[in-house]
């Protein structure tokens, strides 16, 4: 069983019809899944719930989840932005994922 932390989850944002959504934790995303997804009907989408929902209840890792977010923002046609977090500098890094 996997314990979650929010440091598992790398923040990730997702640009959308002039929305960004700021994805931090896995309820973050999960809330974007269930409440303010654009398209509803993809595979990804379907597996990304499951995923996130999993890594909530503990039997997924949180990086599984993130990965299977990507995946569904990516089928949905959405811009996907990665912010990688340099700890030593406390910076955040910003990479683009088409």
């Amino acid at each position: 069983m996997f314990r979650y932390n929010s440091r598992d989850f790398q923040t990730v944002l997702l640009v959308f019809n002039g929305t960004t959504l700021k994805i931090r934790t896995l309820v973050d995303a999960a809330e974007a899944l269930l409440s303010q997804w654009p398209d509803e009907d993809g595979e990804e989408y379907v597996v990304a719930v499951k995923k996130c929902l999993d890594a909530i209840m503990g039997v997924a890792p949180a990086n599984q989840a993130r990965q299977a977010l990507v995946a569904a923002a990516k089928e949905a046609g959405m811009r996907v932005i990665s912010l990688a977090h340099d700890a030593e500098a406390g910076l955040d890094h910003e990479q683009n994922a088409a």
